[in-house]
């Protein structure tokens, strides 16, 4: 049904526009109680088999939503109802900021993939705060893990990104069940250079610092941080080290692509969609190699780490269908997230997945988180 109304209908519309229809649809849904907490009982995952233990945190089940669909934090427990298992909001930066110029959003049907160029487009940390803090004071919010993703304002110089990063730090990470620094959207001039070693590691340290000043002693929320697909092996390895040196207590792999190589649709049809960031089925092969490279790379490190944490894995691009997310968890994810998937799938695809997840980790005899 979904996909005929996809095909016939959504297919026709501007993709931004469609989401927003879609979003104010699940908001409405999730805004009456009885709605909310049916959906929750019938479709979010209550499977043990489904259960992950991970960041201090107990996870219902593995298959979560990646930032860039809820940037402003105002659809968690719509998309909780829904089934999955966790919820990124963002990218937050500190900035109020309206992103780039539209059309910046289009799909690529053929090949189960978006192009997008958003430039987070957000409502700012304040804003996002003080939702945050409202629904964590109402009584009937659902018990959704929430992570926030936060990154750098557009029009902040390279030389107060620190300083950037830092306020949105102070702001969310109390009311964020994990933090996630995401320095590899294309769509922010320079940001990815901050995935350098040398210019990530303070970066770091700066919002692990702020982080504890503003949580205090008695809880420190975990810190991760998001790479992009388009890292050299060499570059992925660097940032592996890097997060078993500083602590880290994760990475998510990865974001979107500026690569084109491979699509099916027609070239006329990419060139229209423009410059921005890759996402869906053509993604998968190269966001699980970075996965691999990581897994190799901290099985590596691990003797050496002695007492230091060790990162765990979320695994993100191109995730379509329950044996793409069981192949990223047997690769070495704890985690997986999708998007493009979502999208394509429609409403009922993040319950139906993690069930599906469930029986294949059933019938092989395993833990599928």
């Amino acid at each position: 049904m979904y996909r005929r109304l996809f095909d016939s209908v959504l297919t026709r519309m501007d993709p931004e526009t469609a989401h927003h229809v879609a979003m104010t649809a699940m908001r409405a849904a999730a805004a009456l109680p009885v709605a909310r907490s049916t959906a929750w009982r019938r479709m979010s995952p209550h499977d043990p088999q489904l259960g992950v233990e991970a960041l201090g945190l107990r996870f219902p089940g593995p298959v979560g939503i990646a930032a860039g669909f809820d940037k402003n934090a105002v659809a968690i427990d719509a998309l909780g109802a829904l089934g999955f298992g966790f919820v990124e909001v963002g990218t937050v930066t500190a900035r109020p900021q309206p992103g780039n110029p539209k059309p910046r959003l289009h799909r690529l049907v053929a090949d189960r993939a978006i192009v997008n160029r958003m430039g987070f487009n957000n409502d700012g940390a304040a804003a996002v705060a003080a939702r945050l803090a409202r629904r964590r004071r109402r009584r009937r919010a659902l018990p959704v893990v929430v992570g926030v993703n936060i990154g750098r304002s557009k029009a902040v110089p390279d030389h107060e990104a620190i300083a950037d990063y830092e306020a949105s730090t102070r702001l969310l990470a109390p009311y964020a069940d994990y933090l996630v620094v995401n320095v590899s959207s294309p769509n922010t001039p320079g940001l990815r250079d901050l995935q350098a070693v040398d210019q990530l590691r303070p970066l770091l340290r700066a919002v692990r610092q702020q982080a504890d000043a503003v949580t205090g002693p008695a809880r420190q929320v975990p810190l991760l941080v998001k790479i992009a697909p388009d890292l050299s092996d060499d570059g992925v390895v660097a940032v592996a080290d890097l997060a078993v040196e500083l602590g880290l207590d994760g990475i998510i792999a990865t974001n979107t692509t500026v690569s084109r190589s491979g699509l099916a649709s027609a070239p006329a049809e990419v060139a229209h969609a423009g410059s921005g960031g890759l996402s869906g089925a053509p993604l998968a092969k190269r966001a699980l190699q970075v996965l691999l490279v990581l897994k190799t790379r901290l099985d590596e490190t691990a003797p050496a780490s002695g007492s230091q944490r060790r990162p765990l894995l979320i695994a993100a691009g191109g995730i379509e269908s329950a044996h793409d997310a069981q192949e990223r968890l047997r690769a070495g994810a704890t985690l997986v997230q999708a998007y493009t998937g979502f999208i394509y799938g429609g409403p009922l695809w993040p319950t139906r997945i993690q069930r599906e997840l469930a029986d294949l980790a059933r019938s092989n005899g395993e833990v599928a988180g």
